[in-house]
């Protein structure tokens, strides 16, 4: 009830207006860890949804990796006759595929977080920063299942990982960074262009060619390379083989440092322009989602 002022009328209730505000502050970040809870509910129901009815179940993340890893393997090293770095094209071609996976998965599930929960973003006030970002809970999931079969096919080769192992969450956080930037534009995008859902499962498959997760930089054509190493995904995925496959006696090169860095810098302006973005265009989402 209101309560009364000295004049005796009722005073008028506090009265609060929610308006995404402008400029840097437009992302507060803080308002994530006072929502916490409903990011870590989220992240859970889309780990459960991803298995849900499925008669495979967690299975699905592995065979998938395992299956085009196999078919990498007979297409680019027997068909092509590429040679790859590492003890094998089999073991190679799986630990590209552990990162790119992270990438495309992350990629994709960022990009419709927004119109899958339309009922939420058009009924109930939250950051909204908290549905593209809910998504990784199940990339995490499946990279670390992934992950326990990436060290199985290195037992069957008695590879044991050196001191680059340790660099491996390096590699995986700027994956992640790129491939959340560009979802977050992507998701930004989706909401007023559906256009964005078609256009993106048919650019990713190309994209993944462009990128080494097959073959070897070296085995390109030597005036190709340099285009190569421009996509920042090649040096991520290339530090990612190396700290995986460089306890074997064929060991992968390490990669190049000065493009490592070029690649970092390109995944944190990646992660802070689509988070600019994103929350630039948030003010219409509940208007015309």
């Amino acid at each position: 009830m209101s309560e009364l002022t000295g004049s005796g009328q009722h005073a008028a209730p506090p009265l609060i207006k929610l308006r995404p505000p402008r400029g840097w502050s437009a992302l507060r970040l803080h308002d994530l860890l006072e929502f916490r809870d409903l990011l870590i509910a989220l992240a859970g129901r889309d780990v459960k949804l991803r298995y849900k009815q499925t008669i495979l179940g967690v299975l699905w993340v592995v065979l998938q990796p395992l299956l085009a890893a196999g078919i990498f393997t007979f297409v680019f090293g027997m068909v092509a006759g590429l040679k790859a770095s590492g003890p094998s094209y089999f073991a190679f071609s799986f630990a590209g595929l552990l990162g790119w996976t992270a990438f495309a998965s992350t990629l994709n599930k960022c990009s419709m977080s927004m119109v899958g929960n339309a009922h939420l973003v058009s009924k109930v006030y939250f950051p909204r920063l908290i549905l593209p970002l809910s998504t990784l809970g199940s990339t995490l999931v499946d990279f670390a299942v992934s992950l326990i079969v990436m060290f199985a096919i290195l037992g069957y080769y008695r590879i044991a990982p050196g001191a680059p192992i340790a660099l491996l969450p390096l590699w995986l956080f700027l994956i992640l960074a790129i491939a959340i930037g560009l979802g977050l534009f992507a998701a930004a995008m989706t909401v007023s262009y559906r256009d964005v859902q078609y256009i993106l499962p048919v650019l990713v498959p190309f994209l993944m060619y462009a990128s080494p997760v097959a073959y070897d930089v070296s085995a390109a054509p030597a005036h190709l390379q340099i285009y190569l190493r421009l996509n920042p995904m090649t040096s991520l995925l290339e530090g990612l083989r190396w700290s995986l496959l460089s306890g074997s006696s064929s060991a992968v090169q390490p990669p190049v440092w000065s493009w490592v860095a070029y690649s970092g810098g390109c995944a944190i302006v990646a992660l802070i322009a689509g988070a600019l973005v994103f929350k630039r265009m948030e003010r219409r989402f509940a208007d015309v989602i």
